[in-house]
């Protein structure tokens, strides 16, 4: 029937219409799936919804992994009345806007948290498609944007950096390193011209990937004790070290340090944006007012310390810097590095 003409196809249906001119029917093609694949509309959304799906076995990771209970199960239930969630209410961000954020069963409003998760790890995983392509490059971020996302909500959540989550990490930057190494070349720089160029490439990465660890975690672990050592409290926690030994694997000495500057620039900034705002609230204004009829000084005086004694996350602003890093600055395996590899 395709390759008949319409008036051979009316005359075989003995349609009541007299057509005198011969026209070939248009054939429509139809695309074929490998030319499917190579759309880049198509391979978006196939990240854009990995990246859903993804972002909502990471919600599993923050709740559950400061609480030390298994991510494997039991499965997703909620959090009040401990009912099972169906499968149809655990869709990424839609059920969540069908339930209009409350459980089935209870009523209980669940946290924006995890639609928020779900659709940033969503636009971070189309993020590293577009910056670095089909490429197992593009893999190696795709891991480091999603342990960044656990590491940035549970240290804002509970002031906590799993271990768990950071030594994983390590181990994985320094596999990863093989394959794609961190682009300054540092490795080869100190070892000098004659050792640099015998040194294999898979080598170089290992090497820059553990001296980004060593030296960026060190340095923090340098600052955090002078710290200590001046205000005579801790100003970090031994977690955000090992974050910085994370992040190190993977953007290498040159990037890991751009994260510490960048993390404790934001830091700064936006903390004493808070502490300004506390001030001016009120916060904590009733423990200075009984203070001060202790003796112990003004209240404006009181509250001025209470507030300045606010700890931020600085894990999540590491967090943030690294991620600033990794999409904007030029040292990642993408861009230019320091020497040579050939």
């Amino acid at each position: 029937m395709d390759s008949l003409t319409i008036t051979e196809q009316l005359t075989l249906t003995k349609s009541p219409f007299l057509v005198r001119h011969r026209t070939l029917l248009r054939r429509v093609p139809i695309e074929t799936l490998s030319l499917l694949c190579h759309s880049k509309t198509v391979i978006i959304a196939v990240f854009f919804l990995v990246g859903l799906a993804i972002g909502s076995f990471l919600n599993v990771c923050i709740t559950r992994i400061p609480a030390g209970v298994s991510i494997v199960s039991p499965g997703s239930r909620c959090p009040e009345c401990g009912s099972p969630i169906k499968p149809y209410d655990n869709l990424p961000v839609l059920s969540w806007i069908i339930l209009r954020g409350k459980c089935r069963n209870c009523r209980t409003p669940i946290s924006p948290m995890y639609p928020s998760v779900e659709l940033v790890t969503a636009f971070l995983f189309v993020g590293c498609y577009l910056s670095f392509g089909l490429s197992i490059a593009t893999v190696k971020w795709l891991f480091f944007s999603s342990i960044l996302v656990v590491l940035i909500v549970t240290d804002y959540r509970e002031r906590i950096l799993p271990d768990a989550v950071n030594w994983f990490g390590v181990g994985l930057g320094i596999a990863f390193a093989i394959r794609v190494p961190p682009a300054d070349g540092i490795a080869r720089m100190l070892l000098g011209r004659q050792f640099g160029k015998a040194l294999l490439q898979w080598g170089a990465g290992v090497l820059d990937a553990i001296l980004g660890a060593l030296l960026c975690g060190g340095l923090l672990w340098a600052a955090a004790i002078l710290y200590k050592l001046v205000r005579g409290r801790d100003g970090m926690g031994f977690g955000d070290v090992k974050m910085m030994f994370m992040v190190g694997t993977f953007l290498g000495v040159r990037g890991a340090f751009l994260t510490i500057m960048v993390g404790t620039l934001l830091g700064t900034v936006i903390g004493l944006g808070v502490i300004f705002l506390l001030f001016v609230s009120g916060w904590k204004s009733a423990l200075a007012r009984r203070a001060s009829k202790m003796g112990l000084g003004k209240v404006g005086t009181l509250r001025w310390a209470i507030a300045s004694r606010y700890q931020l996350p600085l894990g999540t602003f590491l967090g943030i810097a690294a991620f600033l890093i990794m999409f904007f600055g030029p040292w990642t395996s993408s861009r230019w590095s320091l020497l040579p590899l050939g």
